[in-house]
């Protein structure tokens, strides 16, 4: 019998998918541990946008307190939807989790997007946008954003045509940090066509749309609980929708999709909510005082961001070169190897003590780089 090799299974492969590389996810910490060769306890590390002070203590007891790991989770998320929604301010049958908020991109755009549709992606901005619509064999239809990384809400007008399915909006951006206006995200839900509002940083920003869902039924608003619950490594995110849509999203998700940890996480944060706010509050403060540092470093300029991160470009020197020399020092920011972003860097906001020795370090290298 002759055994089929594993180069001819390529053959059967979606030819839209053949050759295609990996996301390009950021390092794990242990990783990162044996390419430097140093301790964790040395690591600064601000290339994920995780929250530096970590998830509530509540959380940690209620994972170990739990015993029946060996059950699967409840499939209809009942309470899941139930927890989320009273957070949120709506229903639960508009609701629906994921594990984490990437998931549910996927979802949506399998949902609305065939092969050989047209997705909007206001460029530059969050790189899995254009990594969920590919996979669907879509054709991104790139509409650049101004000077200032704001939408143009006249040029995305211009680039609908009868094949766009999707329109992806991230507020605030990432990696720039900057919000959309209201009015804009608006102007953009008023075209009719689906569009999906990534309130990722929501609780940063204080800025969301979910009061007119109702008004605009084509716009979606996903969030997540990695950034200010502080449990990015439990992966839980959700949306809010039309109960019609959300409907669709829980008949075509794949079954048991949050795991019974992230479930009890999320019981375990709500019911430590004010902890948490602290926490945001005080990554607000750190994150302005942050700003201002960096706009003290002379070959920087860092943009304001309402995230809990920012975007710095470097104005002396490569991008590139100044995170590989942070790196040397044990701390890690992320390089954005594509066009407009690629000579600056983004930072994720972390403790005091930590923003200190970013800003030495980066006066360092700033030195090097005037001799």
């Amino acid at each position: 019998m002759t055994m089929v090799s594993p180069d001819e299974l390529g053959k059967w492969v979606r030819p839209a998918l053949r050759g295609r590389t990996a996301y390009a996810a950021n390092k794990s910490l242990d990783q990162v541990m044996k390419e430097l060769g140093i301790a964790p306890e040395e690591i600064i590390k601000l290339n994920g946008n995780e929250n530096t002070f970590g998830c509530s203590p509540k959380v940690s007891q209620a994972l170990a307190d739990y015993v029946t790991y060996n059950l699967y989770p409840d499939d209809a998320q009942l309470e899941l939807r139930e927890l989320i929604s009273q957070y949120v301010g709506t229903t639960p049958d508009r609701v629906v989790a994921t594990g984490g908020g990437g998931p549910l991109l996927d979802m949506i755009a399998r949902l609305f997007v065939d092969p050989g549709d047209e997705v909007i992606n206001c460029v530059p901005t969050f790189g899995l946008y254009e990594f969920v619509s590919d996979l669907c064999g879509a054709k991104m239809v790139e509409v650049p954003r101004d000077e200032n990384f704001n939408i143009d809400v006249n040029a995305i007008k211009a680039a609908i045509t009868e094949n766009t399915k999707l329109i992806f909006l991230c507020n605030p951006n990432n990696p720039t940090g900057n919000i959309t206006r209201r009015e804009d995200l608006l102007a953009v839900a008023e075209t009719r066509v689906p569009v999906v509002v990534d309130e990722a940083y929501y609780e940063f920003s204080g800025e969301t749309v979910v009061p007119f869902i109702d008004q605009y039924p084509n716009m979606m608003v996903v969030r997540t609980l990695s950034k200010w619950a502080g449990m990015a490594g439990v992966r839980i995110g959700y949306g809010i929708f039309t109960a019609s849509i959300a409907a669709y999203l829980m008949a075509t998700k794949v079954p048991f999709g949050v795991s019974t940890p992230a479930v009890i996480a999320l019981r375990a944060s709500l019911q430590d909510k004010d902890y948490l706010m602290e926490n945001v509050k005080q990554l607000i403060a750190e994150r302005e005082r942050l700003y201002q540092r960096l706009a003290q470093v002379d070959f920087l300029r860092p943009y304001p961001s309402r995230g809990n991160f920012m975007f710095c470009a470097v104005l002396r020197g490569n991008a590139s070169e100044v995170t590989e020399e942070l790196k040397k020092r044990g701390i890690l920011v992320r390089f954005n190897d594509t066009p407009r972003l690629r000579n600056g860097f983004r930072i994720s906001v972390g403790k005091g003590e930590q923003n200190d020795k970013v800003i030495d370090a980066l006066r360092n290298i700033g030195a090097s780089l005037s001799k």
